[in-house]
Formats: structure tokens, sequence, C-alpha cells
């Protein structure tokens, strides 16, 4: 039996190179009328950087401040992705109903996209890649290729083009 998809889970990082990765979901989703959710991850500040700002501001101000304007952020960008997906469909409105979420988060990219990828029971997870040379990749990885390894789910990860 082949596989079918019901619930797919597009994580994006709001670079301008997301947009392939966002029309390949829509059409895995058109084919199988499959429900598309967006995800984004707000990453954490590095600790040095944050351990800096937090001395410079002085102690409990930074916490504080990330208090008051974290879901004012998340907000924006939300509002950015609803706007996204509308461009992008602007062609094919009739797509639009199979995007059933946008979700913001804040935290561990990796994480929350296989968390979420479980709580949606997420078919697939359909996600970006960038062309990084071989030794960035050696040393840092990427949110995509640590997805791949730990996922139990497929993922379609959609190369950026040249």
């Amino acid at each position: 039996m082949l596989p079918t998809y019901q619930n797919i889970l597009i994580a994006t990082d709001l670079t301008p190179n997301c947009v392939f990765a966002f029309k390949h979901a829509v059409m895995l989703a058109r084919e199988s009328k499959a429900k598309v959710h967006l995800l984004h991850v707000v990453p954490e500040v590095d600790a040095g950087f944050r351990s800096y700002v937090s001395a410079v501001m002085g102690s409990g101000i930074l916490e504080k401040f990330e208090a008051q304007h974290e879901e004012e952020a998340r907000a924006e960008i939300r509002k950015e992705l609803e706007e996204f997906t509308k461009e992008e469909l602007a062609d094919h409105p009739e797509d639009f109903k199979n995007i059933v979420s946008i979700q913001v988060l804040h935290g561990h990219a990796v994480s929350h996209i296989l968390q979420e990828a479980e709580r949606l029971n997420a078919d697939v997870i359909v996600m970006g890649t960038h062309g990084k040379g071989a030794l960035q990749h050696t040393f840092l990885g990427s949110v995509t290729e640590k997805v791949l390894r730990r996922s139990k789910r497929p993922v379609f990860v959609v190369p950026i083009p040249d």
C-alpha cells in the first residue's frame, strides 16, 4: 500500500528560499488533500551573548524585556507567515483551504519541529536546505540535517535551486 498524507508540517525559517519548500508542500497537500501546518521557531539567543546583554542591562532587566516583547514578536511573525501564504497562493486560492494552522514557537528549532510533528501526527515534514559548503556542514550542521537524522517520520528536503 502506498503512503497517504493527511497532515503535512512545513518548518520554515522565513528566508526567501523557504518559498521552494512551501510550494512543494502545497503540491503534496493538493495531490493528497492533506492539511498543511506551518511552523516557525524563533531560536534562543546564544548563551554568551545573552550573558553579555544581561550584564550590560542589569540583572533581571533582560528577562523582563523578553517577557514583555516575546508575544508581540511571535504575533508579528505569525502575521508575516499569513501574508506569505496569501501572496504565494494568490494564483491558486483553492489551496489556501489546506493551510489549517500557523504556529510560531520560541526555543530549540530541532526539538520543537520534532515535537510538533509528533503532536500533529504529521505524515511528512517538509523543509528547505541552504546551499552551504561541505566545511560549514561538517562543523555546524543545519537544522534540516539534524531533523533528518532524528526524525522517525519522513522528511522531504527541498534543495534551494542554483
